[in-house]
Order: structure tokens, then C-alpha cells, then sequence
């Protein structure tokens, strides 16, 4: 039916832009995460109060 090409383009559209956005969300949160640990680690190592030995 012609009268409904429309609405499949839609849909592969809404489709396609929901997962191009997942996608990037999940890159950007992965990538938050990496630098969250690197940056605890480096002040884990620099800060002098918590390498006391209790």
C-alpha cells in the first residue's frame, strides 16, 4: 500500500534516532565513569591524610 510508506519511514527514523541517542548516552556515561576513577585514584595518591598508616 503506498498510502502507508510514509509511516514506515517514520518509524525507521524514530527507530534509528532512539538508538543513535542510547548509544551515545551509554559512550558518554562510560566515559564519565573512566575519568571519575582515574581522578579518585590520583587524589587517592596525592592526598597525604589517607596514606596515613592508622
Amino acid at each position: 500500500m503506498p498510502q502507508m510508506a510514509p509511516l514506515w519511514w517514520e518509524t525507521l527514523y524514530v527507530s534509528f534516532l532512539m538508538s543513535f541517542i542510547i548509544m551515545n548516552m551509554m559512550i558518554y556515561f562510560s566515559k564519565t565513569i573512566k575519568i571519575k576513577k582515574e581522578i579518585n585514584n590520583k587524589s587517592w595518591k596525592t592526598n597525604k591524610q589517607m596514606t596515613w598508616m592508622w
